[in-house]
């Protein structure tokens, strides 16, 4: 029989590290190597044509020996699927999940050693199928299986922003995970971000506002208008780590960055100024949050998580007992801790000469009305004062440009 002869399976890819791109190179032929692999063999037919089967993940084909890992009926997942030849080369490997999807991989150097660019995920079967060449020129096909432990817990996503969209130029990808992730590396190992102008950028890990671990990815400078983004997180048959369990399925969004747009909000003069490309096209009074360590307004950059119209405000809900109760009109949110832009006609005395809100911006009916038809989610509020009550943290909201560039890299698992 002729052999047939697979060359190497190439998959790009880039991942998104502290400094922006980071290589993703996989030494199939130096794990392998260096592996210990059971040694359990079974002989088989000699007819080249006719599979040759082995329990514990070895399996002899003429005088080729295949050798695969994982193996057994209860195989760890987590792990790439390792396939090499001993006595001959391999000609090819395919590897298939019970659904018939395929898992790639690549070949080393010298056909010995195959590798899977992802893991075995958990509870799923797997059968393997090689292809040798001897050293005395036999080919041979060889064939096995193993299935993995289905995960006693399963960890989930939710992310921000959502698929197909566009956004302002401040929005960063954020990920709140529904488990504890105690191996933050593993994790962030499996997330890669691309963009269609090579964005400089770095992800940061932090404990979100409802406590929840959390990873935004955020470029070094607000992005460019038009800029397209894809976020493919590979994370099937990754553990979180600890108690936090599998992920058992992928996530894959992408979206696009619209007009550059920045709000400008000084409340020692009571005043907002929305600029696009660094031109301001409008500016009108408002009243902040009463100076005070309840009441007063946070300062820093606070992105437009949500839009969310008419809505009721109750301060107990933010810590501050009884003091209102009532509906909104042109409700934007800007922070978890309760921080709106929104329609406040009973502080209308206050614009421009006095903040007397209970910490939100408040302006007239008309100008709410415009600044929400022309705010988009992702849009920044750059607030500054001398009577704020400090600067907003990372993670109340979306506040993660209140970190310099350096330390926000330095967030990084990577």
């Amino acid at each position: 029989m002729t052999p047939i002869r697979v060359g190497p399976l190439t998959v790009g890819a880039s991942r998104r590290g502290p400094a922006g791109v980071r290589g993703a190179t996989i030494a199939v032929a130096a794990v392998l190597a260096s592996a210990t692999l059971p040694a359990c063999s079974a002989g088989g037919p000699s007819a080249a044509s006719t599979d040759a089967k082995g329990g514990a993940g070895h399996v002899r084909g003429g005088t080729a020996t295949v050798t695969v890992s994982p193996h057994g009926a209860r195989a760890k997942a987590g792990e790439p699927v390792r396939v090499a030849a001993h006595g001959g080369t391999l000609t090819s490997v395919t590897v298939k999940d019970a659904r018939g999807r395929r898992l790639s991989g690549r070949m080393s150097a010298h056909d010995r050693a195959w590798v899977s660019d992802r893991n075995a995920v958990p509870g799923t079967s797997y059968t393997i199928v090689s292809i040798t060449r001897s050293e005395d020129g036999t080919s041979r096909r060889a064939r096995t299986s193993f299935t993995t432990e289905a995960a006693e817990r399963v960890n989930k996503v939710d992310w921000r922003p959502g698929d197909a969209t566009t956004v302002g130029v401040a929005q960063p990808i954020s990920l709140v995970f529904d488990r504890p992730v105690r191996d933050k590396a593993a994790v962030e190992e499996q997330l890669t971000v691309t963009t269609s102008d090579d964005t400089e950028g770095s992800w940061g890990w932090m404990k979100d506002w409802s406590g929840k671990d959390r990873v935004d990815w955020r470029p070094k400078e607000y992005w460019r208008p038009g800029t397209e983004v894809t976020l493919d997180a590979r994370l099937n048959g990754t553990n979180s780590g600890g108690d936090g369990g599998w992920f058992v399925r992928d996530y894959r969004l992408g979206f696009t960055v619209g007009a550059r747009q920045v709000v400008k909000v000084d409340l020692d003069r009571k005043r907002l100024t929305v600029e696009r490309d660094g031109r301001p096209v409008r500016t009108f009074p408002v009243s902040g949050g009463t100076p005070g360590p309840d009441t007063g307004s946070w300062r820093g950059t606070e992105v437009v998580m949500a839009k969310e119209g008419s809505i009721r405000m109750n301060s107990e809900t933010v810590g501050l007992g009884d003091a209102y109760d009532q509906k909104v009109d042109y409700a934007m949110r800007l922070t978890w801790s309760g921080t709106y832009a929104h329609a406040a006609p009973w502080n209308a005395a206050y614009f421009g000469r006095a903040n007397r809100s209970h910490g939100c911006i408040g302006m007239s009916d008309s100008d709410a009305r415009w600044l929400y038809r022309h705010t988009s989610v992702g849009d920044p509020f750059e607030v500054e004062g001398a009577d704020t009550k400090g600067r907003v943290a990372l993670n109340n909201g979306l506040g993660d440009w209140n970190a310099g560039w350096d330390e926000w890299r330095a967030r990084s698992a990577l």
